[in-house]
């Protein structure tokens, strides 16, 4: 068995989520999203360079030492995939790697908003699921697909660094595509997409103002296109798309994306009082309003937009986070950490 497995076995003992590997540290896991280590002595640099060539391919341990991080997926066969970060630091080579499930589970078996069905049934448009990097958006997306597979007759194309989870065919029919693997790029990887005839496009990460023009040309064109974000509000993430231009350029976006954007989920991950993590969301869906406001750069107007339509399945994360309060699914300190406004959450 190699070490990698036997670490990673460990962490799936102990309930951990991630496995963290750097030179002069023991391994440390993540639990319920605290971090701990095992009981093991600090790696020296040797001992992390053999455990690594142990399991990178060879072309992407060329790629590492030629100075780039890498992205890959790593299996142990019949029990867990990961999603495998390699990286430098001051130390040396370093690693993280955090398990993706290996069953796509359901909207209803996960306890997610019922609105992700309706954002499903979408013909076409952008839809976007936001997130510090840890907080779900992948698993959200799969449940979101899994939807689409189950009822929709679709042609769905994920482009994704690395693929991390993988659907079986039912109504539906799947391409996964790896960037770096079976496409140059996110781009690429897009225009290629285009000349495919997808109805549902997942693209793994907004990265640059290429991907993202990309991304909303499909959307107009008439497919419905997933894509994540690294934000934590809806306001935001318009606001990042927009800013991610040339000022010249924003005008245009700004039009494209008002004409296109179906939806923005938002999520993070709580820490539950009996142990284990749960979503709190803010969600943005359609609304005559909303093209009027990107267009006009009002996204002040975003969050009344929301607190006024949730009969049409939006919410506020505050909103969100205080049903989990409420419920007496997470405590007053965690819904204190976690609110935008915290002054609503003060603990007495």
């Amino acid at each position: 068995m190699a070490e990698i497995d036997t670490l990673l076995e460990e962490t799936l003992a102990n309930g951990g989520s991630d496995l963290h590997l750097s030179v002069g540290a023991p391994p440390k896991i993540r639990v319920s999203g605290r971090i701990q280590e095992l009981d093991y002595e600090p790696f020296t640099l040797e001992l992390m360079e053999g455990l690594l060539k142990e399991f990178i391919h060879p072309h992407r341990w060329e790629q590492f030492l030629a100075g780039k991080d890498v992205d890959i997926a790593y299996e142990i066969p019949g029990k867990a995939r990961f999603r495998t970060n390699l990286f430098r630091n001051h130390w040396g080579p370093a690693t993280v790697l955090r398990q993706i499930p290996t069953d796509i589970q359901s909207i209803d078996t996960l306890g997610l908003p019922q609105t992700l069905k309706t954002l499903a049934s979408e013909r076409s448009g952008l839809i976007l699921v936001t997130g510090p990097t840890g907080s779900g958006k992948s698993t959200t997306l799969a449940a979101t697909l899994n939807h689409i597979n189950e009822n929709f007759c679709k042609e769905i194309i994920t482009l994704e660094d690395p693929v991390e989870f993988t659907h079986t065919d039912k109504n539906s029919t799947f391409i996964h595509r790896e960037v770096t693997e079976h496409t140059h790029s996110y781009s690429s990887g897009l225009r290629s997409a285009m000349r495919a005839d997808p109805d549902v496009i997942l693209i793994g990460e907004l990265r640059d103002c290429e991907t993202m023009r990309l991304a909303l040309t499909c959307a107009t064109m008439g497919m419905l296109v997933f894509a994540t974000v690294h934000t934590n509000s809806a306001a935001k993430t318009i606001d990042r798309i927009i800013d991610a231009f040339p000022a010249e350029e924003q005008d245009q976006i700004r039009i494209l994306l008002a004409e296109s954007l179906r939806g923005v989920v938002s999520q993070i991950l709580c820490r539950k009082k009996e142990g284990g993590r749960v979503p709190a969301f803010e969600i943005l869906t359609y609304h005559q309003s909303l093209p009027n406001s990107i267009r006009q750069n009002s996204l002040s107007s975003i969050k009344n937009l929301i607190d006024q339509n949730r009969d049409q399945g939006m919410i506020s994360l505050d909103a969100s986070i205080r049903k989990l309060l409420n419920d007496g699914v997470i405590d007053q300190d965690e819904a204190y950490m976690k609110a935008n406004d915290k002054s609503a959450f003060r603990p007495t």
